[in-house]
Parts: C-alpha cells; sequence; structure tokens
C-alpha cells in the first residue's frame, strides 16, 4: 500500500484551538506555517515578555491542565491575519492577536474555561521566527492514522487525531512503523523531514475533542499495551517544499 498525506493540522495558540488545512509550504529549520504561533501565559508565568525565547510547555497554560481547551477549534483568515475562535461553551470570537486590546478579548474570552483551582490566564506571547512546540528546535509532528486505528482498536474506543494535537497525519503505514523511523529521512510531497524522536503524551490526549471531558485514558493503554507512553514522532524541515493532502510519502532511508 502506498503511504500517503491524510491531514494537516496546524494550533494557532498552544494547546487552544486546532485547524485542519489541505496545503502548505514548509521551510527548512521551521515550525508549520500558523502553528503554536502564540502561547497562554499565566500568573507568575517564568516567560520572559521582554526577551522572547522558546520557553517548555510547563511556563504556560494549556490542555493538560484545562480540558476544556481541548474543544477550541480554529480557522486562520489568510486576507486579514485574524483569527476565529469556536468553543461549545462560549461565543464564537475573531481577533487578530497582533493587537493587544484584542489579546486582551481572547484572555477575557477563555476565562470561562479556565479552572478556578489552576493559574489564571494573563497573556499572550510568541516568539520571533518560530512556533512555541514540546521541543526546544523548531520541529513539526508526524503521526499514523493506522496506529491511531490500532490504539482505538484495544481501546474499544473511536480516538479522534485532534487527540493527539498532531500536524502530519500518514496513511498506508503498518501500525506503529514511524516509531522505527528515528534518525531517517522522508519525503512528503516536495519536502523533506528527518525524524528525530518519537513523542512522549501527556494526559491532553485522554481528553474528547468535542466535549473537553477526559473520557479515555489513552497513556494506560500505551503503556499496558506497548511499555511506553509514545505516540508519533518529531521531525525537522531538512528540505522545503510544498505539502498537499494526498501527496506521496516515501523514502524512510537513512541520511
Amino acid at each position: 500500500m502506498t503511504a500517503l498525506l491524510n491531514q494537516i493540522w496546524r494550533h494557532p495558540v498552544k494547546s487552544l484551538g486546532a485547524e485542519n488545512v489541505d496545503t502548505l509550504s514548509i521551510e527548512i529549520n521551521k515550525t508549520l506555517p500558523g502553528d503554536r504561533v502564540w502561547a497562554l501565559t499565566y500568573e507568575n508565568s517564568r516567560f520572559d515578555m521582554v526577551n522572547p525565547v522558546w520557553a517548555p510547555s510547563q511556563v504556560f497554560l494549556r490542555c493538560s491542565i484545562a480540558p476544556l481547551f481541548a474543544a477550541v477549534s480554529t480557522n486562520i483568515n489568510e486576507s486579514d491575519d485574524t483569527i476565529s475562535f469556536y468553543h461549545p461553551k462560549l461565543p464564537n470570537i475573531r481577533l487578530d492577536l497582533n493587537d493587544p486590546s484584542q489579546r486582551k478579548q481572547f484572555i477575557d474570552w477563555v476565562k470561562p474555561i479556565c479552572p478556578k483551582n489552576a493559574p489564571q490566564p494573563i497573556g499572550l506571547c510568541k516568539v520571533p521566527d518560530r512556533g512555541m512546540t514540546d521541543t526546544d528546535y523548531p520541529s513539526i509532528s508526524v503521526n499514523s492514522t493506522s496506529s491511531l486505528g490500532d490504539l482505538s482498536k484495544r481501546m474499544d474506543v473511536n480516538l479522534h487525531p485532534r487527540r493527539f494535537r498532531g500536524n502530519i497525519w500518514i496513511d498506508g503505514l503498518k501500525p506503529w512503523a514511524e516509531l522505527d523511523w528515528i534518525g531517517k529521512t522522508i519525503n512528503v510531497g516536495g519536502a523533506k523531514l528527518k525524524i528525530v524522536e518519537p513523542i512522549k503524551r501527556c494526559n491532553a490526549t485522554k481528553t474528547n475533542e468535542k466535549t473537553g471531558i477526559r473520557d479515555a485514558d489513552t497513556l494506560s493503554a500505551l503503556q499496558e499495551n506497548f511499555g511506553h507512553k509514545d505516540f508519533g514522532v518529531y521531525c525537522k524541515v531538512v528540505s522545503s517544499g510544498s505539502i498537499t493532502v494526498g501527496d506521496n510519502v516515501s523514502g524512510f532511508y537513512n541520511k
């Protein structure tokens, strides 16, 4: 079976919102365009707003702390650089987050879905020229629909790709084959990606993408079935190019 690019997802605000797109151009040593551009800071956050640089996920409010974040959907409006946000418990809102006053509107919008016993949001931040991925290097995540199907079958739950907040989803692989690609390079459409490491998963994957309720213990299922909590792999872009749903995925060679 031919391996094909099945889905492309980006998440404009880290842990808040997901958008399914058909095509993007990706660049060497860059994160996916529009992915995790913004991150949500909280009271006593260690993020340096004066000298913004990459920071680990613990510095930000995220879905593992605020499960209702998982139910946020987004749409980036390329024509005016605004982002539309949707959540079943909140009114729809469309904002230009480059505008400080509209970032304040976003904080007011998101507060009702923040746990009252957790740190409260105070602002949005970003760093120059990269997204705020969980890796200290600019990464893109690659995941397999076959692995997702296998885990769903083992758990007797229909797991949606959004639970794993991945960027690229590939069809046509043997389940879990992607975990054997560490150090290899793959061709995706017109781009090349080098596989760096597996993705160790957190509580965010337990959360239903429609309701924001934790309803599936993915971490225990991974540990019990495979002896680890890895799902998907992190990659670096080593050759720029366009990627489009339906593109061939090939290579899996050492380089």
